[in-house]
């Protein structure tokens, strides 16, 4: 018997507002522009949100928590992925590893890796070393470039715990 690992992916996208507060990966970070979105639009946990549920085949984060919902108007995306992980671990699942890439122009997130890496990792009850967190630019191009937007990327390793 093989044993019941998933991987699973996650993406999202979401345009940049003037005056909008920027939350990602659970991160207030100071910026002019901030993404925009039915709740506090952080990009970083709703693909991995969407990462986690499709690895468990438990569809996605607006299947489980829709935007016309609102109860979700403004919420912080934390309590979201904290749910997620309630979810996974009811249906017998826990998490190996999380490792994710935001695509985005400005403003540079260097200086805010580590704090996004411990929130998350604190979230998801996961020791900080299983989650990776990385940043780069499309060099110009495309909405990313132009600072219309942000999007991001995530990979997560589960394992059903029975068979382990």
């Amino acid at each position: 018997m093989k044993p019941n690992i998933r991987i699973g992916y996650g993406y999202d996208v979401h345009a940049l507002a003037e005056g909008v507060d920027f939350w990602i990966g659970g991160i207030k970070v100071p910026h002019t522009h901030g993404a925009y979105g039915h709740s506090d639009a952080d990009v970083l946990i709703h693909v991995i949100c969407d990462a986690l549920l499709g690895a468990a085949n438990m569809r996605d984060i607006g299947f489980h928590f829709s935007d016309k919902d609102p109860q979700y108007k403004g919420i912080d995306s934390k309590i979201l992925l904290k749910k997620v992980v309630e979810l996974l671990d009811a249906a017998g699942y826990g998490i190996v590893n999380v490792d994710t890439t935001v695509c985005l122009q400005q403003p540079k997130l260097s200086p805010y890796i580590e704090p996004m890496k411990a929130c998350l990792a604190q979230v998801m009850g996961l020791p900080v070393e299983d989650v990776s967190v990385k940043a780069t630019t499309t060099e110009k191009l495309g909405f990313v470039g132009k600072e219309e937007g942000v999007a991001a990327h995530a990979v997560v390793l589960i394992y059903k715990k029975s068979d382990f």
